[in-house]
């Protein structure tokens, strides 16, 4: 599995008159070989779902509409300009369900997979773009690692799929409860937020059901915290110790849904078209999975747009803030959040260092988060006030759209479609940089730049 590239880059002329090809090798970094896996995926997938054997009608589907249905699955985000459970044929939505597969786990962890089953060597740049893939500090046991996600990842979806087909076997017949079990937990466990019910409608059906609420929750938590997190969970019992980073995302994780829960259900308890028609346990399971599903998975099993303006811009900053670091999802990171918030109470307290379960934070991890956070923030904003121009909607849903596509969460009040062109495009590119992370996407796109030998002397200036 090598991922060097050569391109033609010019013809000559030798002494005898002779035509000759000249090729140069060009090597890519890790971030840029990201990029273009990615990009590839997508283009695939979009030729694809073209076809018209995708179409349950029979039809070619707008090549618009099928890079924004690719890049949408690809990168685990969930917004549908045609409806997948009546626009797509039993062929078309196994491609969704493949690039979901694909994009959740990353290319590079299912080129892996082929190299580990024809047991070919994993080489040294192959283990640095996994690195870069899973966003790891250093590349001891990332193979390891790699067949670690493959199981965890079988297994669990396997499970779910199983209590999904129980389950909806009291609904249709056995042959689909089985299958709608299958494209459900690939497409929950990787927070992609896809489904196949028809009419936009998600999981409303089964709002107050304890089982699917539970199990669909259970995968998309099990899918945001990350893998190094549930491996680190599975070995407790040997270990008896979790590691920083499991603490921080367990902790951070608990809290954004206990708080978004509890805002949610004081906000929409009254609404007459939420949470008011429900009994106490309806009005529990809906406050507890609308809490947990912008966490990047995009499900919903009541209408977001009938929430309340309290309630949706609440849920924009749940998706902007994301799930956790080499996991399916996207957004900021709770890791990155959890800096944050931690830097700020330390600077208010007069601490000079920022301490979290009594490990000390590198300046340079601060650096990095608040980076990353502007990133996002910049992107955000920018995307959205483009969209105020081009799209006939209020900004309130322009930025639900924007934040949804760049946290790959999937939500939205209704505005997905009624995209223009250019709002499709927009949103695919955002969908795009959400699932790469902006700082890997920064590193792809910019120069190389070697070491600083020199320092500037330190400056001051009055802030705040």
């Amino acid at each position: 599995m090598d991922f060097q590239c050569f391109f033609l880059l010019f013809f000559f002329h030798d002494n005898n008159g002779v035509n000759e090809l000249s090729f140069k090798k060009i090597s890519f970094s890790p971030p840029q070989i990201l990029v273009l896996g990615f990009a590839l995926i997508i283009l695939l997938g979009s030729l694809l779902l073209m076809l018209p054997i995708s179409s349950a009608a029979g039809e070619t589907l707008p090549f618009v509409d099928a890079l924004f249905t690719a890049t949408s699955a690809t990168c685990v985000t969930g917004l549908v300009v045609v409806d997948t459970g009546t626009y797509f044929s039993t062929f078309g939505q196994i491609v969704i369900m493949l690039l979901i597969q694909v994009g959740g786990l990353g290319f590079m962890t299912m080129a892996t997979l082929f190299s580990l089953v024809l047991k070919r060597k994993i080489s040294l740049k192959d283990r640095l773009i996994l690195q870069e893939a899973m966003n790891q500090n250093t590349m001891e046991g990332i193979v390891r690692l790699i067949r670690k996600v493959l199981l965890y990842s079988l297994v669990i979806e396997s499970c779910a799929a199983l209590l999904f087909a129980i389950r909806w076997a009291f609904d249709m017949p056995l042959g689909r409860a089985l299958y709608f079990g299958v494209f459900h937990a690939v497409s929950m466990f990787n927070n992609a937020g896809f489904d196949l019910f028809g009419e936009y409608r998600s999981l409303t059906l089964y709002v107050a059901d304890p089982l699917v609420n539970f199990v669909a929750m259970f995968l998309i938590v099990s899918g945001g915290i990350g893998f190094i997190v549930l491996s680190d969970i599975i070995d407790f019992r040997r270990r008896r110790k979790l590691s920083l980073h499991s603490k921080v995302v367990l902790s951070m994780t608990s809290a954004l849904i206990v708080v978004g829960a509890l805002v949610i259900f004081i906000f929409e308890f009254t609404n007459p078209r939420t949470l008011a028609p429900l009994g106490w346990g309806g009005k529990f399971w809906a406050a507890l999975f609308q809490s947990v599903t912008p966490r990047t998975a995009g499900a919903n099993t009541v209408d977001i747009g009938e929430l309340r303006q309290a309630s949706q811009f609440f849920m924009i900053i749940l998706m902007f803030i994301g799930a956790s670091p080499s996991s399916t999802g996207g957004g900021i990171k709770t890791t990155t959040f959890t800096i944050l918030v931690g830097a700020v109470i330390s600077m208010i307290r007069g601490q000079s260092d920022l301490v979290l379960f009594r490990y000390r934070m590198a300046q340079e991890r601060i650096f990095k988060a608040v980076t990353i956070t502007m990133l996002a923030l910049f992107l955000v904003v920018a995307v959205a006030m483009v969209l105020s121009t081009t799209e006939d909607a209020s900004f309130l849903s322009i930025l639900f759209e924007t934040t949804s596509a760049f946290g790959t969460v999937g939500l939205t009040m209704g505005l997905t479609g009624k995209l223009t062109v250019i709002g499709k495009i927009l949103i695919s590119f955002t969908m795009f940089a959400g699932r790469l992370g902006p700082l890997t996407l920064a590193y792809a796109l910019g120069p190389k730049k070697g070491k600083e030998l020199y320092r500037h002397p330190e400056g001051k200036m009055i802030i705040g």
